[in-house]
């Protein structure tokens, strides 16, 4: 049997670091060149595009082929996040029945180099019968997909990347920069805040940040160890180790908080030699102590904690009423922190 060959390929050089890292450094300079050098170009046009995606009552479609449409995905993705409703459709699904996605209500986002993109130009006549608004994102501002569009946004870079001037590199970061720039004018048109941004990032850390609340996680009830301020010394020790929070909490009778004791102030009453017996939970707890509102965010909590260094904070009503505590394990197994 003959053997099968692999197609004969060119000689490999011997790798030079030197090169390689000269190589790296090259191509940032090109593509930071290449985003530098749209800051003035950026204009009217790229209001107009906001503005129009401000009107929009539906999604914005963004479309792209190859390299653009991974750029386009990653550009739906990043206004959907930020408040602006969109999807990516794939131009050659969208010739097999995918333009179903689009609505006239929607606006479209077409992204293209070269503006020559076959798949992309052959949606395009469909898309203007419809009556969809078409931004261009292009770096060929005569080109067939600009010539169709209602606004284009210049995407134009010099040069690539790529030693060969030929992989898309430098055109794709300038996608990807411009279409940062259009979506962070949107949120900021938007007044889009960061509590928005959890909603839709609600299995994220930043979510569990921004939306978890003091009152969803302290402990409150029975579960909080609670002493009068004329208790005596060893029923407060009581207290304390029955509801294992590590503190107790001295209130008055109209359950406003006078105080707190933990085991740090246990530690240093040991440590002085004191008569434990003939004292009361008035006489050892520390007044003023750190709280917190139970409307309040968890990790504002957290933030208290470690500034004043303790691991328990307490959370009252604006009248000073006991409400519950919440813990640093708390956080922790909430996952705040």
């Amino acid at each position: 049997m003959t053997p099968l060959h692999c197609p004969a390929m060119s000689t490999v050089p011997p790798f030079d670091p030197d090169l390689a890292l000269q190589r790296g450094r090259q191509a940032l300079q090109i593509e930071a060149a290449g985003i530098q050098a749209m800051v003035p170009r950026l204009g009217e046009s790229f209001v107009r595009a906001v503005q129009v995606v401000l009107a929009c009552q539906g999604r914005v479609a963004v479309m792209g082929m190859g390299k653009s449409g991974h750029v386009g995905r990653k550009i739906a993705a990043t206004l959907a996040s930020t408040g602006t409703p969109a999807l990516f459709v794939h131009p050659a699904e969208a010739s097999h029945g995918d333009l179903g996605m689009v609505t006239a209500k929607d606006v479209v986002l077409a992204l293209s180099n070269s503006g020559e993109s076959d798949e992309l130009n052959a949606v395009l006549p469909v898309l203007k019968r419809l009556g969809v608004t078409i931004i261009a994102m292009t770096g060929r501002a005569e080109s067939s997909l600009a010539r169709h569009a209602s606004l284009v946004l210049d995407s134009f870079v010099a040069e690539e990347a790529c030693p060969l001037n030929l992989a898309p590199t430098a055109s794709t970061t300038a996608q990807i920069a411009l279409g940062d720039a259009l979506a962070v004018a949107l949120l900021d048109a938007r007044g889009f805040k960061p509590e928005d941004f959890a909603r839709s990032h609600p299995g994220g850390a930043l979510g569990r940040k921004l939306l978890t609340h003091v009152r969803d996680l302290m402990r409150s009830g029975a579960d909080l160890p609670r002493v009068a301020p004329d208790t005596p010394f060893t029923d407060m020790m009581r207290e304390m180790s029955a509801k294992a929070l590590g503190v107790a909490i001295v209130v008055d009778a109209s359950d406003r908080v006078q105080g707190i004791f933990t085991d740090g102030d246990l530690r240093r009453l040991v440590e002085k030699g004191q008569d434990l017996r003939s004292l009361t939970a008035a006489t050892v707890a520390s007044k003023n102590p750190r709280t917190v509102s139970a409307e309040a965010l968890a990790v504002d909590a957290a933030d208290l904690m470690e500034e004043a260094r303790i691991t328990v904070v307490l959370v009252v009503a604006t009248d000073g009423t006991l409400q519950g505590a919440i813990t640093i394990n708390d956080l922790m197994r909430a996952k705040v922190i």
